[in-house]
């Protein structure tokens, strides 16, 4: 082949290629903009279709990419010095255009994909591949308005919700500015008089939509301090309002947490959107920020690329994961970062029984259902290298012995082919030794409502046991252990049956069928091994966690299709006759 057609085959793979991420972007933005006709015609079902939708894009649209790839090269597919010259190419095309990063991402997707069919060495097809690289200066900003409080915030908060508007009408557009004007009102009371505090109101232009409620995101500035500004709207039979607004960064943290269900938001470009809501969030982490718009892909990239320039760095060394060592995952963490790794482990101990592909099921159904703010997020590795000298040897140790089928040693990195990486949270059982009585009573008081926010999803965690949940930085807990985790509509709760003999009930089997969709609530406590006052505790609040009633109420409420959404925020900055989060509205 001559070089000046070589040199056509390159351009015209790297530019297919970018057409297939352009394709990509275009469907995205597709699906993700019928959000705002599903929260106008309250059509909940159909925004939880789409989010699924939208998430199983991205592989497809690498395969079709692919594809056409093949059509291309041909026989010349597996040459790879020729993709290191449409790599070169790209990149130097893409560098300094919006979303670039997220273009060399799909890029990547496509390669691995390509050596992955070939067989060829994993090692050279890792998910970190290319990652650490310098971050780029912020370009691209995100679209937005800008509110100057000329005269008073009443005529901003005003000028916000007009702009703001919806097909449906505001069901008391006065009563909606007043009670806005209230919450900025507590934010600024300090600062002096309203009006004169208050310089301005910045908004992204975009709304953010998650399932029944929809949002618009800025940042309130006044004196010489800013704060975030999110305002919550609900769609309710007779209309639109404003259900909270949020100003506490704790509380717009757990919104764009790591526990939510992605938003369904067209902003363009995406890393400007994710440089504003950074500018207000600086503790969040960026993978984080791309994860909840729903690009979890570049989450992916950002992650790997935060971990690798911290590993180059630190002078600790990976360890076992604080808490109890678990039958299906081996967990180990760096200490000086907030992540922790799970790898399957070869063989599960008694009395597991699931398989190796029914645990990855669990994983990748959470990774589709709404989390509520009670699931941790997981991102999912293939092929990732490690520097063998950060392991401490008994992790090696047993690394190699219990995960052997997925990790290995290859020169001087250690190769694991499966993992999953989590934010690191504190194990509850852990926390409530730890802590002083009164956080352990909120944190076991948290539980339950974890337990019934998970139910108003139709998620039953399966293992109750305290050490599979674990507690934030916020005080949130959230479940982390899905191995066993089923749908509440899959399970069939029934009362204990009296024992016909005393000698029943010191037998060490049940003395009655019970078939494996059964659940006993009555036995529930017997998972949490707390002090008296604590148990009384979880009791007064939670009691009805233990009846059989109460479950077979919630799995009515799924079937008939009348399971209210759980409220994404704490009732601070909501309005009065709003639920508490875990109660959710119909």
């Amino acid at each position: 082949m001559a070089q000046q057609s070589l040199q056509d085959l390159i351009r015209l793979a790297a530019a297919g290629i970018h057409d297939g991420f352009t394709n990509y972007n275009n469907n995205y933005r597709r699906i993700t903009q019928r959000a705002r006709h599903r929260f106008e015609q309250r059509d909940w079902a159909g925004a939880r279709r789409d989010l699924a939708e939208r998430i199983e894009l991205y592989d497809k649209s690498v395969q079709r990419t692919l594809g056409a790839l093949r059509g291309m090269l041909d026989a010349r597919i597996d040459d790879l010095g020729i993709w290191r010259a449409i790599r070169v190419l790209y990149w130097s095309r893409v560098d300094d255009v919006p979303d670039g990063e997220f273009s060399k991402t799909f890029f990547n997707s496509v390669y691995r994909d390509v050596l992955r069919s070939l067989d060829i060495d994993p090692t050279q097809v890792s998910d970190t591949a290319d990652v650490v690289s310098p971050e780029q200066p912020q370009r691209h900003p995100a679209r937005q308005h800008n509110y100057i409080n000329w005269y008073s915030v009443q005529d901003i908060v005003a000028r916000i919700l007009g702009d703001f508007r919806f097909d449906n009408r505001y069901v008391d557009f006065d009563g909606d500015v007043a009670f806005v004007v209230a919450g900025i009102q507590r934010v600024v009371a300090d600062a002096g008089e309203l009006d004169e505090a208050v310089r301005r109101i910045e908004v992204m232009q975009d709304i953010f939509y998650q399932t029944s409620r929809a949002f618009v995101v800025g940042q309130l500035f006044w004196a010489d301090q800013s704060c975030p500004f999110v305002l919550a709207f609900e769609n309710r039979e007779d209309g639109v309002r404003v259900e909270a607004v949020l100003t506490n960064p704790d509380d717009v943290s757990v919104l764009f947490g790591f526990t939510r269900s992605y938003f369904m938001c067209d902003v363009e470009p995406v890393e400007g959107a994710v440089d504003f809501i950074k500018s207000m969030l600086p503790r969040k982490p960026l993978d984080e920020l791309y994860t909840i718009l729903g690009r979890a892909r570049q989450g992916k990239t950002e992650r790997a690329r935060s971990f690798y320039r911290h590993l180059a760095d630190c002078e600790d060394h990976f360890v076992h994961a604080p808490g109890d060592r678990g039958l299906v995952m081996l967990v180990f963490t760096l200490p000086s970062y907030d992540l922790v790794f799970k790898v399957i482990r070869d063989n599960f101990g008694h009395p597991k029984n699931v398989s190796h592909d029914e645990v990855k099921k669990k994983y990748k159904f959470v990774f589709n259902h709404d989390r509520a703010g009670r699931l941790i997020d997981t991102q999912e590795f293939r092929n990732i290298e490690f520097p063998l000298h950060k392991f401490a040897p008994e992790l090696i140790e047993e690394m190699l012995s219990s995960t052997s089928h997925t990790v290995r040693i290859d020169g001087d990195q250690l190769v694991i082919d499966h993992l999953y990486s989590e934010r690191r949270l504190t194990p509850l059982n852990l926390f409530l030794q730890d802590y002083e009585r009164e956080q352990a009573r909120l944190a076991l008081l948290d539980y339950g409502q974890a337990i019934k926010d998970l139910a108003m999803t139709n998620i039953f965690p399966g293992d109750l046991l305290l050490k599979n949940f674990g507690v934030s930085r916020h005080g949130r807990v959230i479940f982390y252990d899905y191995d066993e985790l089923t749908l509440v509509t899959d399970c069939e709760f029934r009362e204990v049956p009296e024992a016909l003999y005393p000698e029943d009930e010191l037998r060490a089997e049940s003395w009655f069928y019970v078939s494996e969709r059964d659940i006993f609530p009555e036995e529930f406590m017997r998972f949490i091994a707390v002090e008296p006052r604590l148990r009384e505790a979880f009791l007064d609040a939670h009691g009805d966690l233990l009846t059989a009633d109460y479950w077979r109420s919630i799995k009515r409420l799924h079937l008939e299709n009348r399971a209210p959404e759980v409220a994404p925020y704490y009732r601070l900055g909501a309005r009065r006759d709003a639920v508490d989060p875990g109660q959710g509205e119909a």
